[in-house]
């Protein structure tokens, strides 16, 4: 007699060996299915947030544009800061250019004299670097 043709209990050995096989195979997809289930799941997430991300990028630009529109600065500019354009009577020509080079540097940076110097906060100031020792002098 065979050995495939052998009867364990009433069953061939065949059928019991195709059995097990059967359920291993079962088995084995079923794995298979719920790890790709898992997988599709966690893709969608990251699908998710890519479409949220580049929802927040298309905000963020709109936001930036609307923040550099030239007439909002230029509204911004003269409430906050009172600038406002300048007179034709200050614009400087090329040929003015080297005079007004030859002033003294607080006129040139646009302080006048009478001036008072501006505040220093004491906290804000950096202390002094120390004056690095010469190689020789070590």
């Amino acid at each position: 007699m065979s050995l495939l043709g052998r009867k364990v209990r009433g069953f061939r050995l065949i059928d019991l060996v195709a059995l097990g096989l059967l359920v291993v195979l079962i088995l084995g997809v079923y794995l298979a299915k719920t790890m790709a289930g898992r997988e599709r799941a966690q893709i969608a997430a990251v699908e998710r947030q890519i479409a949220a991300e580049k929802a927040r990028i298309r905000l963020l630009q709109a936001e930036v544009s609307h923040l550099e529109q030239p007439a909002r600065i230029e509204r911004l500019s003269s409430v906050y800061l009172g600038l406002k354009p300048i007179s034709i009577k200050r614009e400087a020509d090329l040929a003015t250019l080297p005079s007004l080079a030859l002033q003294a540097p607080a006129t040139a940076t646009g302080k006048t004299p009478e001036e008072p110097a501006p505040v220093i906060d004491p906290t804000m100031v950096a202390e002094e670097p120390v004056a690095a020792q010469p190689a020789d002098a070590q």
